[in-house]
């Protein structure tokens, strides 16, 4: 119940910035990270649940994942997949770098030099069942599981946690998985 009222809470402060209100509170507050990141559990295959559109994935139509990996240089491999409205396999491949002093929550990510992107981990599950990552101008926000299905519970909560940092959580694309 309490998960429940600060969600709406939350969708009511959304609705307020919608019409003006209160948003220079939503603009002023600082994005956070979870305080440390284990990589070797982070590590592996992640399912999109939900994303704020984004132009380098318009022809995504379904099956999103990300699976990330250690590289002998330290960096990490970022492997993105997806399904095409025509059944064809999307892929895009790139490196990321942790930021010094994060607590491996902060990281780079780059799918062609010179351009990088911030990949902040903003909310993660005890067990890294689900994660989300955002980035500190609140432009990009990803909901990932470890299963393509996220239960009900688990996904309030990690919406919970992208709303609670002032996220427009209803930006979200729902992304279609198994099909």
């Amino acid at each position: 119940m309490k998960l429940y009222m600060r969600h709406l809470r939350n969708m009511i402060l959304a609705g307020a910035c919608l019409i003006g209100m209160h948003c220079n509170v939503l603009a002023t507050e600082p994005v956070k990270t979870v305080p440390r990141v284990d990589l070797s559990r982070y590590l592996g295959k992640w399912y999109e649940i939900a994303s704020f559109p984004m132009f380098f994935q318009r022809q995504c139509a379904s099956d999103t994942t990300a699976t990330y990996a250690l590289l002998p240089s330290g960096k990490i491999s970022v492997d993105n997949e997806c399904k095409t409205s025509e059944g064809k396999i999307d892929h895009a491949s790139g490196t990321a770098t942790v930021e010094d002093g994060t607590g491996n929550a902060k990281l780079k990510v780059t799918f062609f030099w010179p351009f990088r992107g911030d990949y902040w981990i903003i909310g993660l599950d005890p067990e890294y069942r689900w994660a989300v990552v955002g980035n500190p101008d609140r432009k990009y926000l990803w909901i990932l599981s470890r299963t393509p299905i996220m239960p009900q519970a688990m996904l309030l909560e990690a919406l919970d946690t992208a709303s609670r940092q002032h996220f427009e959580i209803g930006r979200l694309q729902y992304t279609r998985q198994g099909h």
